[in-house]
Order: C-alpha cells, then structure tokens, then sequence
C-alpha cells in the first residue's frame, strides 16, 4: 500500500468557460446536465471537481449564483467529492461577478489564477463554419484581443476575502513559471500558507507549451521555491496533450487534472462523451503504473482543507 501522501488526486473539470456548445455535443450545458456529468466523474473515482456555471438556455458562461445553486447542492448531496469553485469565471467577467458564487458558497477549494495573461483560443473559430448559438463565434474569435486579467491587487482581494475571510483554499492555476514565482511572493507577504496545491497548466496559448521539459522546469521551480514538502503539484495538459503530460506529470510524484473543460477528446479523433470517460482513462492509467488514487477524505487531508460540512451551500432538499 502506498502511504496517504503518496497517491494521486484526480480532478475533474467538468465544463469550463472556454469550449462552447458547437464544440462538443456532449460538453455539458444546464444545471442538470453539469450535475449528472459531476456525480458521475465522483463516482469514477475524481476526488475534486471543479465547477463552472452556463446559461441553460444557450450555453453561454455566468457567474449568476441562482444558476450554480441548481447543481452545486445536488451535487454536495450524491458524492463525497471535494467542491471547487471557480474565481477565474471568464475573461469577460468583472471581479465582483467572478467572486459572486464563491463568496456565498464559502466552499472549501476555489480555483486561483496566479497573474494576468493573453489566454485564447481564437484559433478554433477558424474550423467551424455553422454555429450552434450566436454569442459563440464573437466570443471565440474575440478572445484575440483580450486579456484575462489577474493582477496583484485582485489576487490579494481573493486571497484576503474568500481565503482568510471564508477559510477557503486554492488550486493555484500557474500557466506559466513567472506565475510559481508571484504564488512565491504572496506566501512570502503571509497571505498563503502550506501545503499549497499548484495546477500547472500547459498547452493554452498565451501560456507555457505542452513540451516535456516545461513540466521538468516547472517542478524544480515549485521544489526550490517552495521545497517539495511543503506543496502539491498536479498537472493539466489542454487539448490532446491531456493524458500525455498527466502520465508524465503522475509519475514525477504529480497530481492530475482531467474534464471536458480542458479537453473535449478521450484519444486521437475521439470525442469524450463525458468527463467520467476521461476520469476512468487517466485512473486506469495510473493504476497500470502501480499508484494509488486518492480518495476525497484523503485529498481533504493531503491539501488542509476545512471538510464539507463547513461550505456555506449545503445540501439539496
């Protein structure tokens, strides 16, 4: 048996901001939809699951905290999985949107985006020609020219507001190693403390490539800054690049991150039918190299979080 620390916690990303409904078939869009792609991904076996909310209607990202309330208690409800709640939205949310949910959740783990950034995907516009909605392709195409913004001020606001005030505490989305050294720089300030769970994230344009050597520096990056003990490190590889840099990333002791948020394909050609078939992929595949994966009470313990039953969302009816 490998010891608690040693296994692998698997997130599970179930929606996102960034695909829209065109994109995938299966990418999940209402209330009902996110909650049974969530549960089920619980029940593969992913110990965190990371949440964004849609607009039932069209599929278009919202902050609107009556639309999160329609899933997120259900969800509480079937599965003992850790609950993680975006604070990056989308790059068209203002902060006070971004933090809406979040602040009335009160939930144990919230993603945190560690600086400001050119993060797009206006590429993939060009591959489609018949769009499902029409909010999609301007806002595809539109992310040419936008920043997602996260500067030190408002990092400083999440850290201050949702983490001291409400106990929450973060995925540190790093899309780059300058983004190690500004986590570095709020621990030092005394805004941050350990284990600190660093998601380093490759493949996004506008951040780090999806070569193996990026991890390699990106990992002796967070050993020196931070020493090996005193942090988590997972992995998220977008696009085709997801089970390749996980696999990698597990067998450098890493943690793993899966879900139609950062890749809509199971393998070449292939569409994911849901999150649960990636999260039964990467679970295999761990397993075939002889690690453990984690399950939610131990990833409670492996990150310090508070438990469930001090969230502010409760449980469905």
């Amino acid at each position: 048996m490998a010891k608690t620390q040693d296994k692998v916690i698997i997130t599970c990303a179930v929606t996102g901001a960034i695909h829209t409904p065109t994109m995938s078939s299966y990418l999940p869009l209402t209330p009902d939809q996110i909650a049974e792609q969530a549960i089920e991904a619980a029940q593969a076996g992913a110990a965190i699951l990371h949440l964004h909310a849609r607009n039932p209607s069209d599929g278009q990202p919202t902050p609107d905290p009556a639309i999160f309330d329609q899933f997120v208690p259900r969800i509480a409800a079937a599965t003992d999985a850790v609950i993680n709640i975006t604070t990056g939205g989308s790059t068209r949310m203002t902060m006070e949107e971004r933090l809406a949910y979040p602040l009335q959740a009160k939930p144990e783990m919230c993603s945190l985006n560690m600086g400001s950034m050119n993060f797009s995907i206006h590429q993939a516009a060009r591959k489609i020609k018949d769009w499902r909605h029409d909010w999609e392709k301007p806002y595809v195409e539109g992310m040419e020219d936008l920043i997602f913004r996260n500067t030190f001020k408002d990092i400083k606001h999440i850290l201050q507001t949702l983490g001291e005030g409400c106990g929450t505490r973060f995925e540190f989305e790093c899309y780059d190693v300058g983004h190690l050294y500004n986590l570095a720089y709020f621990l030092d300030e005394g805004l941050v403390k350990g284990p600190l769970f660093i998601q380093s994230i490759y493949g996004i344009l506008g951040g780090m490539g999806p070569d193996p050597e990026n991890l390699v520096m990106m990992r002796t990056t967070a050993d020196r800054l931070f020493g090996r003990e005193n942090y988590r490190f997972s992995v998220l590889g977008a696009g085709r690049h997801q089970m390749s840099l996980l696999t990698m990333g597990a067998v450098m002791g890493g943690n793993v991150r899966v879900g139609l948020e950062d890749s809509l394909y199971l393998g070449k050609g292939q569409m994911a039918r849901s999150s649960a078939e990636q999260v039964r992929k990467i679970k295999r595949i761990l397993e075939e190299l002889s690690l453990e994966v984690a399950s939610p009470a131990e990833a409670r313990a492996m990150l310090g979080l508070k438990g469930k039953d001090a969230v502010g969302f409760g449980t469905a009816s």
